[in-house]
Protein backbone atom coordinates (compact mmCIF):
# COMPACT_ATOMS: atom_id res chain seq x y z
CA UNK A 1 0.00 0.00 0.00
CA UNK A 2 1.45 3.65 -0.79
CA UNK A 3 1.85 6.17 1.69
CA UNK A 4 -0.81 8.87 1.86
CA UNK A 5 -0.50 11.96 -0.59
CA UNK A 6 0.38 14.19 2.46
CA UNK A 7 3.97 12.22 2.80
CA UNK A 8 5.15 13.07 -0.40
CA UNK A 9 3.54 17.10 -0.36
CA UNK A 10 5.12 20.18 0.82
CA UNK A 11 4.35 21.73 3.82
CA UNK A 12 5.01 24.81 6.17
CA UNK A 13 8.03 22.52 7.30
CA UNK A 14 8.96 20.11 4.96
CA UNK A 15 9.02 22.94 1.82
CA UNK A 16 10.06 20.68 -0.55
CA UNK A 17 9.16 22.69 -3.43
CA UNK A 18 11.46 25.52 -2.44
CA UNK A 19 13.77 25.68 -5.23
CA UNK A 20 16.71 25.80 -3.07
CA UNK A 21 15.94 22.41 -1.45
CA UNK A 22 15.31 20.82 -5.01
CA UNK A 23 18.63 21.87 -6.07
CA UNK A 24 20.70 20.35 -3.44
CA UNK A 25 18.23 17.23 -3.59
CA UNK A 26 19.36 16.75 -7.15
CA UNK A 27 22.74 17.65 -6.73
CA UNK A 28 23.16 15.26 -4.30
CA UNK A 29 20.68 12.23 -5.59
CA UNK A 30 19.99 13.44 -8.96
CA UNK A 31 19.86 10.44 -11.11
CA UNK A 32 20.10 7.56 -9.06
CA UNK A 33 17.54 5.16 -8.00
CA UNK A 34 15.79 6.22 -4.79
CA UNK A 35 17.80 3.82 -2.26
CA UNK A 36 21.13 5.24 -3.45
CA UNK A 37 19.61 8.50 -3.49
CA UNK A 38 18.70 8.73 -0.04
CA UNK A 39 21.74 6.91 1.14
CA UNK A 40 23.88 9.58 -0.79
CA UNK A 41 21.40 12.30 0.91
CA UNK A 42 21.77 10.80 4.38
CA UNK A 43 25.27 11.11 4.56
CA UNK A 44 25.38 14.66 2.95
CA UNK A 45 22.54 15.89 5.51
CA UNK A 46 24.37 14.05 8.42
CA UNK A 47 28.19 16.01 8.16
CA UNK A 48 26.74 19.05 6.69
CA UNK A 49 25.86 20.65 10.17
CA UNK A 50 27.54 20.00 13.06
CA UNK A 51 24.92 18.34 16.01
CA UNK A 52 24.40 21.59 17.79
CA UNK A 53 21.42 21.13 20.08
CA UNK A 54 22.35 24.37 21.76
CA UNK A 55 20.82 26.26 18.87
CA UNK A 56 17.40 25.98 19.41
CA UNK A 57 14.53 28.69 18.64
CA UNK A 58 10.95 28.93 19.11
CA UNK A 59 9.66 30.95 16.03
CA UNK A 60 8.05 28.25 13.78
CA UNK A 61 9.96 30.40 10.80
CA UNK A 62 13.35 29.10 12.03
CA UNK A 63 11.94 25.15 11.43
CA UNK A 64 11.91 25.09 7.62
CA UNK A 65 13.64 22.43 6.15
CA UNK A 66 15.19 25.48 3.37
CA UNK A 67 16.21 27.74 6.32
CA UNK A 68 17.80 24.61 7.71
CA UNK A 69 20.09 24.42 4.23
CA UNK A 70 21.17 27.80 3.62
CA UNK A 71 21.82 28.84 7.35
CA UNK A 72 25.41 29.21 7.92
CA UNK A 73 27.30 25.87 8.72
CA UNK A 74 29.20 27.17 11.80
CA UNK A 75 25.69 27.56 13.33
CA UNK A 76 24.81 23.91 13.20
CA UNK A 77 21.64 22.45 13.83
CA UNK A 78 20.13 19.74 16.38
CA UNK A 79 18.10 16.86 15.53
CA UNK A 80 14.99 17.95 14.18
CA UNK A 81 16.45 20.58 11.81
CA UNK A 82 18.56 17.75 10.12
CA UNK A 83 15.46 15.34 10.06
CA UNK A 84 13.50 18.43 8.69
CA UNK A 85 16.31 18.88 5.81
CA UNK A 86 16.23 15.24 5.21
CA UNK A 87 12.38 14.71 4.99
CA UNK A 88 12.44 17.19 2.21
CA UNK A 89 14.91 16.02 0.12
CA UNK A 90 13.43 13.33 -0.30
CA UNK A 91 10.33 14.37 -1.17
CA UNK A 92 11.79 16.65 -3.81
CA UNK A 93 13.41 13.28 -5.10
CA UNK A 94 10.02 11.93 -4.88
CA UNK A 95 10.36 9.65 -1.77
CA UNK A 96 7.48 9.62 0.28
CA UNK A 97 8.75 10.61 3.75
CA UNK A 98 7.65 11.79 7.26
CA UNK A 99 9.08 12.89 11.10
CA UNK A 100 9.08 11.16 13.98
CA UNK A 101 9.75 12.13 17.67
CA UNK A 102 10.33 10.19 20.74
CA UNK A 103 11.77 11.54 23.89
CA UNK A 104 15.26 9.36 24.70
CA UNK A 105 17.73 9.24 27.45
CA UNK A 106 21.40 10.37 26.60
CA UNK A 107 23.71 8.36 28.97
CA UNK A 108 26.75 10.79 27.48
CA UNK A 109 25.30 14.07 27.42
CA UNK A 110 27.38 17.15 28.18
CA UNK A 111 27.35 17.71 31.90
CA UNK A 112 26.62 21.17 31.03
CA UNK A 113 23.67 19.80 28.55
CA UNK A 114 22.62 18.58 31.34
CA UNK A 115 22.65 21.13 33.70
CA UNK A 116 20.93 23.72 31.51
CA UNK A 117 18.18 20.99 30.43
CA UNK A 118 18.08 20.07 33.99
CA UNK A 119 17.47 16.53 33.07
CA UNK A 120 19.36 13.94 30.50
CA UNK A 121 15.96 12.89 28.87
CA UNK A 122 15.70 14.75 25.30
CA UNK A 123 12.38 15.32 24.75
CA UNK A 124 11.66 15.51 20.84
CA UNK A 125 14.02 14.45 19.57
CA UNK A 126 13.66 13.84 15.74
CA UNK A 127 14.30 11.57 12.99
CA UNK A 128 13.38 10.88 9.39
CA UNK A 129 11.24 8.03 7.97
CA UNK A 130 11.78 7.04 4.28
CA UNK A 131 9.26 5.38 2.39
CA UNK A 132 11.68 2.66 0.14
CA UNK A 133 10.82 -0.72 -1.82
CA UNK A 134 7.12 0.01 -0.25
CA UNK A 135 8.02 0.03 3.63
CA UNK A 136 9.04 2.69 5.85
CA UNK A 137 12.74 2.94 7.02
CA UNK A 138 14.24 5.11 9.60
CA UNK A 139 17.22 7.14 9.50
CA UNK A 140 18.53 9.26 11.70
CA UNK A 141 21.09 12.10 10.60
CA UNK A 142 21.57 14.20 12.96
CA UNK A 143 25.17 13.50 14.62
CA UNK A 144 27.94 14.17 12.30
CA UNK A 145 30.97 12.15 11.83
CA UNK A 146 33.19 14.56 14.05
CA UNK A 147 30.56 14.70 17.02
CA UNK A 148 30.64 10.68 16.70
CA UNK A 149 34.89 10.18 16.50
CA UNK A 150 34.98 12.66 19.56
CA UNK A 151 32.66 10.73 22.01
CA UNK A 152 33.90 7.33 20.82
CA UNK A 153 31.05 5.82 18.98
CA UNK A 154 31.09 4.62 15.31
CA UNK A 155 28.98 7.36 12.94
CA UNK A 156 25.32 6.33 12.51
CA UNK A 157 25.18 5.13 8.37
CA UNK A 158 22.37 4.23 6.67
CA UNK A 159 21.75 1.85 3.88
CA UNK A 160 18.43 2.18 2.87
CA UNK A 161 17.42 -1.22 3.83
CA UNK A 162 17.68 -1.41 7.88
CA UNK A 163 16.68 0.97 10.32
CA UNK A 164 19.47 3.72 11.44
CA UNK A 165 17.68 5.13 14.52
CA UNK A 166 20.78 5.56 17.08
CA UNK A 167 24.05 4.06 18.02
CA UNK A 168 22.60 2.33 20.80
CA UNK A 169 26.31 1.64 22.72
CA UNK A 170 29.45 2.98 22.37
CA UNK A 171 32.59 1.22 21.43
CA UNK A 172 33.47 0.04 24.55
CA UNK A 173 29.75 -1.58 25.10
CA UNK A 174 28.48 1.16 27.16
CA UNK A 175 24.87 2.48 26.25
CA UNK A 176 24.63 5.74 24.72
CA UNK A 177 20.98 5.95 24.52
CA UNK A 178 18.05 4.75 25.11
CA UNK A 179 14.53 5.41 24.37
CA UNK A 180 11.55 6.31 26.65
CA UNK A 181 8.91 7.25 25.02
CA UNK A 182 7.09 7.95 21.38
CA UNK A 183 5.33 10.60 19.55
CA UNK A 184 4.71 8.76 16.82
CA UNK A 185 5.03 9.90 12.95
CA UNK A 186 3.69 13.14 11.01
CA UNK A 187 3.72 14.63 7.83
CA UNK A 188 5.32 18.12 9.22
CA UNK A 189 6.23 19.23 12.40
CA UNK A 190 4.10 19.29 15.29
CA UNK A 191 5.16 22.41 16.22
CA UNK A 192 3.13 23.97 19.12
CA UNK A 193 2.88 19.93 20.83
CA UNK A 194 6.78 20.27 20.36
CA UNK A 195 7.05 23.33 22.13
CA UNK A 196 4.81 22.48 24.95
CA UNK A 197 6.67 19.07 25.37
CA UNK A 198 9.57 21.25 25.93
CA UNK A 199 7.67 23.75 28.23
CA UNK A 200 6.45 20.78 30.73
CA UNK A 201 9.92 18.94 30.57
CA UNK A 202 12.78 22.16 30.57
CA UNK A 203 12.97 25.19 32.52
CA UNK A 204 15.26 27.20 30.57
CA UNK A 205 12.38 26.91 27.67
CA UNK A 206 9.80 27.90 29.83
CA UNK A 207 12.07 31.25 30.56
CA UNK A 208 13.43 31.13 26.87
CA UNK A 209 17.19 31.34 27.69
CA UNK A 210 17.80 28.04 26.11
CA UNK A 211 19.05 29.89 23.16
CA UNK A 212 23.05 30.32 21.88
CA UNK A 213 24.53 29.00 25.15
CA UNK A 214 27.18 27.20 23.43
CA UNK A 215 30.64 27.80 24.61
Amino acid sequence: MQPAPEFLAPNRFVDSAHPDIIAFAQAIGGGLAPRPAMVAVFREVRDRLRYNPWRVRFSPEDYRASEVLNRDPAEGGHCIDKALLLAAAARALGVPSRLHFANVRNHIGTARLEEQLGTDLLVFHGYTELFLDDRWVAATPAFNVELCQRLGVAPLDFDGVHDAIFQEFDRDGGRFMEYVSDHGSHAELPFDAMIAAWEEHYPAVRSRTWVNREG
